[in-house]
């Protein structure tokens, strides 16, 4: 039944012509039938969102891209066969303008990052309320950051309130360095090797960029280096 549900409504967005010529098109990416129902209807239920295919695995959601180009990607991260980070990096190295909003039961922050940091620009909670899901789909169209409300309290937005011209200014060079390293994901041990100093440096730099910056997690650190796109 879910199946017959698919197709015609594939056929209703993408067979008529001009029928998504002025919505954003939408490729939803979930194992789960019943998710990817709840969600295509509550965005159709917009009068500016088209759900143009659904996937239930992360390989079909590569190929469905490439065979549809959506605006948005709505994607899970936990699925059997290659998971959605995978599927996101595959994307990505597709088509770099991609635009990906994860949507995941997980609201670990550090899965937030490594989604960031794989070149989502959306991460959402299946927790968060259904007009989130919406508002979500339309900024992420529209290249903007949007991370879940209860998510973006945690990553500390607007800690930061200068241009991102004004890192270097407020940050030494090694400081700078070491700033970039951490926002790529990088381990105090991995930072001490690669700049060939000690783990006890690394830290030393580490709680003074934080200081200057104002920032007290490296979620924070994360979600401002893409914010000032010192990381993409």
């Amino acid at each position: 039944m879910a199946h017959k549900l698919r197709l015609n409504f594939q056929f209703k967005c993408t067979d008529i012509p001009g029928m998504i010529d002025d919505k954003i098109s939408v490729l939803l990416v979930d194992d789960h039938p019943v998710v990817r129902a709840g969600y295509r209807r509550l965005l159709e239920s917009t009068a500016d969102i088209c759900v143009v295919a659904e996937a239930d695995s992360g390989e079909t959601g590569c190929n469905l891209f490439n065979e549809y180009k959506p605006d948005v990607v709505a994607l899970d991260l936990k699925m059997p066969g290659i998971d959605g980070l995978e599927t996101l990096r595959r994307i990505k190295a597709k088509d770099p303008a991609a635009r990906i909003l994860v949507f995941s039961m997980y609201s670990n922050q550090i899965l937030v990052q490594r989604a960031l940091q794989a070149g989502a620009i959306g991460y959402l909670t299946k927790q968060s309320g259904l007009d989130q899901m919406i508002n979500a789909v339309r900024q992420v169209y529209k290249g903007q950051l949007y991370i879940d409300k209860k998510l973006s309290e945690g990553m500390g937005e607007n800690v930061f309130s200068g241009s991102p011209g004004d890192l270097t200014k407020i940050l030494t060079k090694r400081e700078f360095q070491l700033f970039k390293l951490l926002a790529e994901g990088n381990t105090v041990k991995e930072i001490a090797e690669i700049l060939s100093i000690s783990p006890k440096t690394v830290g030393v730099h580490q709680v003074n960029i934080m200081k200057k910056l104002k920032i007290h997690t490296i979620a924070q650190l994360v979600h401002l280096a893409i914010r000032c796109n010192v990381i993409l």
